[in-house]
């Protein structure tokens, strides 16, 4: 329980909060909004754990206070009424002003710029996916010569972008034509971003000056986690509108998930549950390659988000299966 006392007292103090600015009401819907982030976001919980594995106790600490602080005002409250704010060429302390006096208007606004949303969220996410997929040097298959052929293929020169790429000029055929131009600008935004994580990740590994160094990798390592935390709200945000138009509401709800998916992130590194589970890794990133899909077929057709969620969840549970399969046949193998 340790792990998520912090979880617990965020939700104590966001469910009073909710009660106390919309009484009743409030309080159920955040309570609803919470349980829907972490039922969208447990892949990205694992996948976090992948990262944060590897980074030092401070940079762990960090991402549970400062990589908190970010995820529930910079990026489930400000990120959107930035959004809002390019979009309709308003300064952003009139959105804020009309987020919190009008509602319905700034849920309107967010509405008009969910094919930008999507395709960026999705762009992102996807070349996340195909990172992983294509890496040629992983031993851990778990679908097997399937992952093993597609392993090799990252030998090609850039071929994640490239595939991300084609699959945003498909989706992006499925628009009206004056939205296309805005999605591809998005979408092309998503995959920069990452490929500029990703970069400057690699720039950092360099061994000289080693303290310096891994101060530098643990910051980017730190950003890339962010800027997944980033991808994964936005199908929660837009989808919260849909249950309430209360933006402070919306951010206590899903800050209260933030919290959890977090904490059972730290929760997983300190129990070494990727090493015991082979697996979930793998499911984690498929869930994501999935999520990214149907966020690109949201942009055109309405995708519900418990198909969503449910998508996720299952791509883990057929993971977890496989591993705790994996485990049982071990001292077999062994024996034999």
């Amino acid at each position: 329980m340790r792990h998520f006392r912090s979880s617990l007292l965020i939700t104590l103090l966001g469910l009073s909060t909710a009660y106390y600015w919309a009484g009743l009401a409030g309080l159920l819907i955040a309570s609803i909004l919470g349980v829907m982030e972490v039922s969208l976001s447990f892949d990205n919980a694992i996948v976090n754990a992948t990262v944060l594995k590897n980074m030092s106790e401070n940079w762990q600490r960090r991402f549970l206070t400062w990589g908190m602080l970010i995820a529930v005002f910079g990026v489930r409250f400000l990120f959107p009424l930035l959004i809002v704010a390019v979009v309709t060429g308003h300064s952003l302390q009139y959105v804020t002003f009309m987020a919190l006096e009008n509602p319905d208007e700034y849920a309107r606004h967010i509405e008009a710029a969910h094919v930008q949303i999507s395709a960026f969220g999705a762009m992102y996410l996807i070349m996340v996916f195909f990172s992983f997929l294509f890496q040629e040097e992983r031993s851990l298959h778990w679908l097997g010569w399937i992952e093993r052929k597609l392993g090799r293929m990252g030998k090609l020169e850039s071929i994640e972008v490239v595939l991300a790429l084609s699959a945003l000029l498909i989706a992006q055929n499925f628009l009206p034509t004056e939205q296309r131009l805005a999605s591809v600008i998005a979408g092309m935004a998503g995959v920069i971003l990452f490929v500029l994580v990703k970069s400057l990740s690699i720039l950092f590994e360099a061994p000289e000056q080693a303290a310096n160094a891994a101060h530098k990798t643990g910051f980017i390592s730190f950003l890339y986690l962010e800027m997944l935390d980033l991808s994964f709200s936005f199908d929660g945000v837009i989808g919260a509108f849909a249950i309430t138009k209360d933006v402070v509401v919306i951010m206590l709800g899903l800050a209260i998930g933030a919290m959890f998916v977090r904490s059972l992130t730290v929760f997983l590194v300190h129990k070494s549950t990727l090493d015991e589970y082979l697996y979930l890794e793998h499911g984690a990133h498929y869930a994501i390659g999935a999520l990214a899909v149907l966020m690109l077929v949201d942009m055109s057709v309405h995708v519900p988000e418990l198909i969503t969620g449910l998508t996720g969840i299952s791509f883990i549970l057929l993971s977890l299966w496989s591993s705790i399969r994996h485990r049982r046949r071990r001292p077999q193998l062994k024996a034999s």
